[in-house]
């Protein structure tokens, strides 16, 4: 608890603040407001109010800082000292996946950059400008998109607003440089007639099961290899998605994280269980009893309620679709998509057959229907054509 008051001080009031710092001291700074007594009194107590407040965040980030053995020295810290103090910090702070994120940006990016050019730089030393200069080598040398600009961004500056919430910065040098404009992907899906090619060419493959769910269901590709049985209701014929796996690297090593829970909200949902899935689902447990005992111990018994795994009992891995779907398209000659256009196909689809957005949103769990009118921002121009050649017989004529 941060307590404080004013002090009149040669016409000035002062304000004074009294505490316990992390390390267990007493302490009570004071600080010009600038403001003459007169005349100022609410606007001094509203600045006493904001420093309080102020040093109880401060003082909170600090505590967690030492308790999760981060070594500050404000004094001597270089930037990429920092960053891995940052780092260490957030490994118990956040989950897997997050932290996956910061390291392969932090720790495989922006710190081998900095250890290069200024290799002897200090925290308070960095600039917007070596930032913006960062950017500008990630987008002209390094030949990344806008879009990865941007989420490294967002991953720096999170690691330095700790720092500004610590007190080890006066301010966040990374809230002053100009960030590129982000890029709207478009998406080229599949139509009717080549998704019939590739479900023909994938049939029998260990991509059969990703294909079908990611095209037929619009199911993400953490969404398909987290599908169980258990969320299989063959009686009443539906496929809850509640459960995801994601594929992390953490120290080198990979991790698979299974979660009980989806993206978003919407993302639990319930789709109905076609007659034709039904029966490949069938087909595919019966295989994998029938590879169970053929393999005996060697069969994996770790994921057993897992409805996508290999010969072998081996989940399948998100990055795996990732990778081998471009492969396989190469080489039966089909056209490139990535594989998460398979659920932009699945949109298009739907859409074309006259499905509104609305229930689109809901089928592929979007948190809302903009998000899903963003996206697919082609559907919704193939509506406004519809209402334009619906007025078109009223156009006055020449």
């Amino acid at each position: 608890m941060v307590a404080g008051h004013l002090r009149e001080k040669g016409g000035i009031y002062y304000i004074v603040l009294s505490y316990t710092d992390e390390y267990g001291n007493r302490r009570t700074p004071s600080q010009s407001t600038g403001l003459p007594v007169k005349g100022n009194k609410k606007r001094a107590e509203d600045l006493l109010q904001r420093a309080r407040h102020q040093k109880e965040e401060e003082l909170k980030c600090r505590r967690l800082a030492i308790r999760s053995g981060m070594k500050i020295m404000p004094d001597q810290m270089r930037l990429t000292e920092y960053l891995k103090e940052w780092l260490k910090m957030m490994r118990t702070s956040v989950e897997m996946t997050t932290y996956d994120s910061y390291e392969r940006t932090i720790l495989n990016r922006i710190i081998p950059y900095f250890n290069k050019r200024y290799p002897k730089l200090l925290l308070q030393e960095l600039t917007p400008k070596q930032i913006q200069d960062y950017y500008t080598y990630e987008l002209d040398v390094c030949k990344v998109s806008p879009n990865t600009v941007i989420h490294r961004h967002a991953n720096l500056r999170k690691a330095l607003q700790y720092a500004f919430r610590t007190g080890l910065l006066d301010n966040n040098p990374a809230d002053r440089v100009q960030r590129p404009r982000k890029e709207r992907y478009q998406a080229h899906p599949y139509n009717g007639e080549e998704l019939e090619v590739l479900f023909e060419k994938v049939k029998g493959t260990n991509l059969e099961l990703g294909v079908i769910l990611a095209a037929f269901y619009g199911l993400r590709r953490s969404e398909a290899c987290g599908l169980k049985w258990s969320a299989i209701d063959f009686t009443r014929k539906t496929i809850t998605i509640s459960h995801t796996v994601s594929q992390v690297k953490v120290d080198g090593k990979i991790t698979l994280v299974g979660k009980d829970r989806t993206k978003t909200k919407s993302s639990h949902r319930t789709l109905p269980l076609v007659d034709p899935f039904e029966e490949l689902l069938l087909a595919i447990r019966d295989k994998q009893e029938a590879n169970r005992r053929i393999c005996g111990n060697c069969y994996c018994q770790e994921y057993l309620d897992y409805v996508y795994v290999n010969e072998m009992g081996e989940l399948m891995k998100p990055n795996y679709l990732s990778q081998a779907f471009p492969a396989f398209l190469e080489k039966h000659g089909l056209r490139h998509i990535r594989f998460h256009d398979l659920r932009h196909s699945c949109a298009s689809l739907l859409y074309a057959n006259g499905v509104a957005l609305k229930d689109i949103q809901e089928w592929l769990g979007h948190s809302d229907i903009a998000t899903t009118s963003n996206i697919y921002t082609h559907l919704d121009y193939s509506s406004k054509v519809a209402s334009a050649n619906a007025i078109l017989p009223f156009f006055p004529e020449k």
